[in-house]
């Protein structure tokens, strides 16, 4: 009994020993962090500014192809020929907002993964070992939102 008692501290003295001595070597390189504001580096990239004005002229397009499709309707007086010509309309325009959301989307994406792979390629360059959103650090972190916002389109 007496035996294992002494067993038990030199394992728990071995375990303390280990954990300070691993603490103190990671403590000597602190970690080299940025923060960056993502909102303002996405509303100052080009390429989303066009995307946006386009994907507004295709909305002004449909709403054009809705407008002509009330028109039409409202005059036609038989209501079977207005319903068909309803249900025609709305599974076209149901097909170009499908296809424009789908189009919107793929775009985005790929303008996010482009915004993300030059953040990390400048922050990599830079030498920082993290990169944090500005709007969830309270405190700390070098803001290199306009080293980034330089180096995207």
């Amino acid at each position: 009994m007496y035996k294992k008692f002494h067993i038990a501290i030199i394992v728990a003295l071995a375990f303390g020993l280990g954990y300070s001595v691993n603490n103190i070597a990671i403590s000597d390189t602190a970690p080299k962090i940025a923060v960056i504001d993502a909102t303002k580096i996405v509303a100052n990239s080009s390429a989303v500014k066009t995307l946006k004005a386009e994907q507004e002229k295709k909305m002004k397009q449909m709403q054009a192809t809705v407008d002509k499709a009330r028109a039409e309707i409202s005059k036609e007086t038989d209501p079977a020929k207005a319903a068909k010509l309803e249900e025609k309309y709305r599974d076209e325009i149901n097909k170009q907002k499908l296809a424009l959301d789908t189009d919107y989307n793929k775009r985005l994406t790929d303008l996010d993964t482009e915004i993300r792979a030059t953040v990390v390629e400048k922050a990599k360059s830079l030498n920082y070992d993290l990169v944090l959103p500005k709007n969830i650090v309270f405190f700390g972190g070098d803001d290199i939102t306009d080293i980034i916002a330089k180096d995207i389109k």
